[in-house]
């Protein structure tokens, strides 16, 4: 959860004057960040940014990936293919470029200071997820379309080639909350990640106040 500059933010119909709040859902590929992400921006009122949504943008553009960061706009988000397992591996690949991530780095920002607080869910951060969940998660959202065993393997391989990179490797930042989403139900992640972020809130608003 970060609190980057001065904003308002609105909940429960009453107009709290408080920091811009920024919550940061991160970790590794099918760890559930997407929908507990939009159940938190839904629940509190805050914009939502898939990020992985900029990469695989930029990934399934084809040509000079980082020119093509560098020009990238926000209705470039809105493609229908951008959830495929296809874009999901190209994303993969033009992450690990250091050129393209500081191009993205400027949109992601803009996103995060926006009025009424923004909720951005990614990979630069990741949580350690038992893959063969994640996977399992991965394949039934494909609609079993490729084989359980390949799936797990996409997975891993993405694991490794993120945790490897040298610019941004997917790791946890010291002061996050950890949240194993391994045996739990979506509404049990959510009402989890909804306690961590209203108890951060409150906190904000006692110091603020």
């Amino acid at each position: 959860v970060r609190t980057p500059d001065g904003r308002a933010w609105r909940h429960d119909h009453t107009e709290q004057h408080m920091s811009a709040f920024t919550v940061a859902i991160d970790g590794p590929a099918a760890a559930g960040k997407g929908t507990i992400s939009r159940a938190v921006a839904e629940h509190f009122g805050f914009a939502h940014l898939d990020t992985g949504l900029l990469y695989r943008a930029v990934g399934t553009k084809g040509g000079d990936p980082v020119a093509v960061a560098r020009a990238l706009q926000p209705g470039d988000l809105a493609r229908d293919d951008l959830r495929s397992m296809e874009a999901g591996e190209a994303a993969s690949r033009v992450a690990v470029i250091p050129e393209v991530r500081a191009a993205l780095v400027e949109f992601q920002r803009d996103f995060a200071r926006r009025e009424g607080g923004a909720v951005l869910d990614g990979r630069d951060i990741g949580t350690v997820i038992s893959p063969e969940v994640r996977a399992r998660r991965r394949w039934l959202e494909a609609g079993g379309t490729e084989s359980f065993e390949a799936v797990l393997a996409q997975v891993n391989a993405r694991d490794t080639r993120d945790m490897g990179r040298a610019d941004a490797p997917l790791r946890p930042a010291e002061d996050a909350v950890m949240l194993d989403t391994s045996e739990m139900s979506i509404e049990q992640a959510v009402a989890q990640a909804v306690a961590v972020i209203a108890g951060r809130l409150e906190r904000q608003r006692r110091t603020e106040g």
